[in-house]
């Protein structure tokens, strides 16, 4: 198979195995491609250095590589009978993300797809997770896999900033757009654009109390800024060649607003970028997408673009 022609999917034994591989078979048969299954354990880390301190911890070692190997190759047989063509391996690099990383340098994949649970707060915070380190630093784009099954024909949302909040890179919303028709396209999907903008009027109410000399034309000034976003979203749309029927713009916070939209018209994937921003950048401005990802019940497709 040639290399723009494979999945990578990452499977953990702990994190919903069976909803990974009827994704990674399903998104296989959908873009006619084949699938790289890549096994991570967790707890055989300790035999994964090359150190051993006897012959009965080596044997130990091989017996395990030699069991893993015949679990990922089972998994593998369930993509297989449906007639996609499937390459396993054992994944022994640490951390695994970048082991991850390696892997996806090598075969270049059309999407890294890998399950996910919900995140604590403390996990998000330390940065430990490898969904979050993927997020920032994968350079293909990374489905998330949330929900049980995708619908047959999916209402995919690409959630786009045609404002540029934060300096984000105007082509990131055309490259969110692009990969979302792509799943449309391969699907009978049913595409759509939604972009949420921050109103003035809760800001200028409490600036309203503390002036007492002069009152702000809050209502003027908010009218101004949905006017602006719209032209903005409806100028993207048009470029992009998506229907104005297809093109909503809501008031509100991106991490409050988008999954209510979501749930409310049942989305079976919601397309957004996230920003490769480190150091003290990366502290100030932080990221729609990892603020999002764990109130959304459907599957998510992660565009990256990097940034200095």
């Amino acid at each position: 198979m040639s290399k723009q022609e494979t999945l990578l999917a990452i499977l953990e034994l702990d994190c919903v195995p069976s909803r990974l591989i009827e994704r990674a078979a399903w998104l296989a048969d959908v873009f006619e491609c084949g699938v790289h299954l890549v096994l991570f354990e967790p707890d055989s880390g300790a035999f994964l250095g090359g150190f051993s301190v006897s012959n009965e911890a080596e044997v130990i070692r091989e017996e395990l590589f030699r069991a893993q190997a015949a679990i990922v190759d089972e998994y593998a047989t369930q993509i297989r009978n449906t007639g996609v063509e499937v390459t396993t391996e054992v994944l022994q690099t640490r951390p695994l993300n970048d082991g991850i990383l390696e892997i996806a340098e090598k075969i270049q994949p059309k999407f890294v797809v890998k399950a996910t649970d919900y995140h604590s707060a403390s996990e998000r915070s330390t940065l430990v997770d490898t969904d979050w380190q993927l997020m920032r630093a994968c350079p293909y784009p990374l489905w998330i896999v949330r929900s049980e099954s995708m619908p047959e024909r999916p209402f995919i949302v690409a959630a786009v900033d045609p404002g540029n909040a934060h300096d984000k890179p105007a082509e990131l919303d055309r490259e969110i757009i692009r990969n979302a028709r792509a799943v449309a396209e391969a699907t009978g999907g049913d595409l759509h654009l939604l972009h949420t903008y921050q109103r003035l009027t809760g800001i200028g109410t409490a600036a309203n109390r503390a002036l007492t000399a002069s009152k702000l034309p809050i209502d003027a000034i908010d009218a101004k800024i949905k006017a602006a976003h719209r032209s903005a979203l409806d100028a993207l749309a048009g470029d992009c060649g998506v229907a104005a029927e297809r093109t909503h713009q809501l008031p509100g916070r991106t991490h409050e607003i988008l999954p209510a939209f979501t749930r409310s018209h049942a989305a079976g994937l919601v397309v957004m970028g996230s920003l490769a921003r480190w150091g003290i950048k990366r502290m100030i401005i932080g990221s729609t997408a990892e603020r999002v990802v764990d109130h959304l019940a459907c599957d998510i497709l992660i565009v990256r673009h990097a940034e200095g």
